[in-house]
């Protein structure tokens, strides 16, 4: 991972991260990583400028990762009101025991010509860092829970259970059929 850096989303690095998104048509069919965000339903037009808005007023956090002065990926993670939409929402509210997580891990991408070289397990490093520096908490993530058996990269823009548990998370719960609940406390840097 040494080939890799990590740096914020914010408006030093917003340029990077849509010329990212840009090489991959919006990523997702144009979602432009919004999807989690409140009043994504909204946009059906303009996604990349509400990004860029929420970006620039703080409220859009990620752990881009750099090989050299090039984003190849990143890890979106951001506060349960920053990031109020996940899948399974109505499963997991019943489900919830306990106060609710200071922070959400809810999506990666790696660019197409990156994948399966550590970009996603980087960018998870990356935003627990990133986490931590911010004063740490509760982390949650809600990672495909493959059982091991291989599935296709375009699926697993929440990453796999094993990649969280090999950055120390541990299972919760199931959520939906094919997702889990994982937990991390991060201590402050």
């Amino acid at each position: 991972m040494a080939q890799y850096a990590i740096r914020p989303l914010s408006a030093k690095t917003w340029d990077d991260f849509a010329r990212l998104v840009e090489k991959h048509n919006g990523v997702w069919g144009g979602c432009w990583c919004t999807w989690f965000h409140p009043h994504c339903a909204e946009m059906a037009a303009g996604k990349r400028a509400y990004k860029e808005r929420l970006v620039q007023e703080g409220k859009a956090r990620a752990a881009l990762v750099y090989r050299g002065d090039t984003a190849v990926g990143w890890c979106q993670y951001g506060s349960p009101a920053e990031l109020p939409h996940i899948y399974h929402l109505k499963q997991y509210t019943a489900e919830q025991s306990g106060p609710p997580p200071d922070y959400r891990i809810t999506c990666f991408f790696v660019d197409r010509d990156f994948r399966g070289r550590g970009v996603a397990a980087c960018a998870l490093a990356g935003a627990i860092e990133l986490i931590a520096r911010g004063g740490g908490g509760v982390v949650e993530a809600y990672p495909h829970d493959t059982g091991g058996k291989r599935t296709s990269g375009s699926f697993l823009y929440n990453g796999t259970r094993a990649m969280f548990e090999r950055a120390g998370f541990a299972y919760d719960r199931a959520k939906g059929q094919k997702n889990c609940v994982m937990r991390l406390t991060v201590h402050p840097a």
